[in-house]
C-alpha cells in the first residue's frame, strides 16, 4: 500500500513538473554597462534585418518592426529611417529538440512480483519539439556596436505557428520592459 501511494505521488508530481515549463519561454537579457542609454534618441532599422530572406523582408519583419516601434516609442524614442541613433535587429530560429524521458516509477513496475515482462520494453519514452530562438539586439549606430541584446527561448506551440504576429508581440515587449534605456529629454 505505502509503495502505490508513492508511485502515484511520484507520478503526479511529475506530471506537474512538465506542465510548469512547456508554455513560459526563458528570456535573458545582457547589456553593456558602459554604455549611457540616456543620449540615444532616435531609433531605425538596419537595411537588412536578421528575419530578411532573399532580399525581401518577410511578413516576420513586419512584425518585429511594428512590435518594436510601439516599444521603443512608449520609451520616448522617435523613429529616424535617414540616421538613426540606435539600430534595432532581430531574429528568430527553430530547431528540433529530441529528449529521453523516463516513466515515473517505470511503466511497467506494475508487474513488480508477479511477473516478469518482456526485457525490451524501455521504462522511458522519447519526445521530440520545436524550440524557437528570438533574439533582439540594439546597436549604437554611430560605433556600429551592440549596447543591448534580448534573449528568449521556449517550446514552439501550434497556437505560436497559428499566430505568429501575437507571439512576436508578445516577446518583444516583454523583453522591452528589461530594455535600460530611455532617451534623457
Amino acid at each position: 500500500m505505502h509503495r502505490a501511494k508513492f508511485t502515484v505521488v511520484a507520478l503526479l508530481v511529475a506530471m506537474l513538473a512538465g506542465c510548469a515549463t512547456t508554455d513560459a519561454p526563458d528570456m535573458r537579457v545582457d547589456y553593456d554597462r558602459k554604455a549611457d542609454f540616456s543620449v540615444y534618441r532616435t531609433f531605425g532599422f538596419p537595411k537588412e534585418t536578421g528575419t530578411d530572406r532573399g532580399g525581401y523582408s518577410t511578413l516576420v519583419t513586419s512584425y518585429f518592426k511594428s512590435s518594436v516601434t510601439t516599444a521603443m516609442e512608449a520609451r520616448g524614442y522617435k523613429y529616424s529611417a535617414e540616421n538613426p541613433d540606435l539600430l534595432v535587429n532581430f531574429y528568430m530560429n527553430t530547431r528540433d529538440r529530441t529528449e529521453s524521458r523516463p516513466t515515473p516509477g517505470g511503466y511497467y513496475r506494475y508487474r513488480d512480483g508477479l511477473y516478469g515482462g518482456w526485457p525490451m520494453y524501455p521504462d522511458d519514452r522519447t519526445i521530440t519539439y520545436q524550440v524557437g530562438t528570438i533574439n533582439l539586439d540594439i546597436v549604437d549606430a554611430a560605433k556600429k556596436q551592440l549596447i543591448w541584446e534580448g534573449v528568449s527561448e521556449g517550446v514552439v506551440t501550434e497556437e505560436s505557428l497559428a499566430n505568429p504576429k501575437v507571439k512576436v508581440n508578445a516577446v518583444v515587449t516583454e523583453l522591452m520592459r528589461r530594455y535600460p534605456g530611455k532617451p534623457n529629454m
